[in-house]
């Protein structure tokens, strides 16, 4: 990925849901301007979602979702509806075809997103009878008012657009701003050892970087056999050193006393999810034992090395802090068990490739379950004993 480039964890979500053959494909064609949909008139045309990323003026980058439709009918459209609840959990703002006076299963829908924007759209205007009693039948029952479109002809899409401007959020979370201020110097300890990719940085790298200089603070990047020597080049402490979490250790050991510590695990446990929750749940290491079930879940889908820090080093630690029969089970990409009660700790990654609103969906299923969730950065601050020293 180039440095130009923004990943979709980083995009504003928008799910286009509703029923079979209401024009989710023919809208999302249209707010695209592009045919990134296949549209058809038999229904059921679309199986797994359909994405597209792109850039609208007001928005910024934004990836738009097109969705099966939740009326399938069959083992296989059961399956389908599955994919189409799933892709729900990581919207940032709905946009809910109605094109008829029956939308219960639309009302079922939107009583299921939590905190999530909705967009209530009447497709096929320039056909459907009785627009004007359907659009208050839908104001009756949900409060909102429909946008009246017709996805073929591209009328009113600009409307859509506008109402997608008004419910993004108008300041977007920074990763370090509770942390820095303008001109502060800020040092990154980075390894680049056998997990770190070839000729690139990780992304929560890039994005700390970038980060630190929309806060207008001074970066200075090392490795980690080159900490010392990068601090006595320093005419001052660094008011911030973020650090890779493997090296919490290391570099709380040897760093300058004035100086913040972080990780940038522990910042995107902030930035991605609920930090507090996190920390909360590091605290059930103190009570696991060699019969204790553990969950560790990553974000992205990769080939694991040698050293990997979920599948080898996390848990090495874990097992030798209580015993070799600890069991843990490790998931990646978009696999979450349904069983959560079974654990009694989830330990996910930083989270890089998925958006926040993912992150949360799964904090939210962990704590109804009642089962702890922590971080790697936190996790490993914790078995280090210094996650009070840990600012974030």
């Amino acid at each position: 990925m180039s440095l130009n480039e923004t990943p979709n964890a980083n995009r504003f979500h928008i799910g286009i849901f509703g029923k079979r053959n209401t024009g989710k494909s023919s809208l999302i064609n249209a707010i695209t301007n592009q045919n990134v949909a296949l549209v058809s008139e038999i229904a059921g045309t679309t199986t797994d979602p359909v994405k597209k990323s792109m850039e609208i003026h007001g928005i910024g980058p934004c990836l738009f979702i097109d969705t099966a439709g939740f009326d399938d009918e069959g083992d296989l459209g059961q399956l389908r509806n599955q994919k189409t609840l799933a892709a729900s959990e990581n919207i940032d703002a709905a946009i809910i075809l109605i094109n008829d006076e029956n939308f219960e299963k639309e009302l079922e829908f939107i009583n299921s997103l939590e905190k999530v924007p909705i967009i209530i759209v009447i497709n096929k205007c320039d056909i459907i009878k009785d627009i004007d009693k359907l659009e208050k039948k839908i104001f009756d029952k949900t409060n909102l008012t429909a946008i009246k479109v017709s996805a073929k002809n591209k009328e009113n899409i600009k409307q859509i657009i506008d109402e997608l401007i008004k419910v993004k959020p108008f300041t977007e979370k920074s990763i370090v701003s509770d942390l820095v201020s303008s001109k502060d110097l800020v040092l990154l300890v980075m390894p680049q050892d056998i997990q770190a990719p070839q000729g690139r940085l990780i992304l929560p790298q890039v994005q700390t970087i970038r980060d630190l200089l929309d806060n207008k603070c001074i970066c200075v990047c090392t490795t980690t056999d080159n900490f010392l020597t990068t601090l006595d080049y320093l005419k001052e402490p660094p008011k911030l050193i973020i650090t890779d979490s493997q090296e919490f250790k290391y570099v709380y050991e040897n760093k300058p006393s004035d100086s913040l510590l972080s990780s940038f695990s522990v910042l995107f446990a902030k930035y991605k999810g609920d930090i507090e929750e996190f920390v909360r749940g590091a605290q059930k290491i103190d009570s696991l034992n060699e019969n204790s079930r553990i969950l560790i879940a990553e974000a992205c889908t990769h080939v694991p090395l040698d050293e990997d820090i979920g599948r080898v080093k996390i848990p090495r630690m874990l097992k030798k802090k209580f015993g070799q029969n600890l069991s843990i089970d490790i998931v990646n990409g978009c696999n979450f068990p349904d069983n959560l009660s079974q654990y009694d700790l989830i330990i996910h990654c930083g989270s890089c490739m998925f958006n926040r609103k993912f992150l949360l969906s799964r904090i939210i299923k962990a704590r109804q379950k009642n089962v702890p969730i922590t971080n790697y950065g936190v996790l490993i601050a914790k078995l280090n004993g210094i996650l009070d020293k840990i600012y974030f």
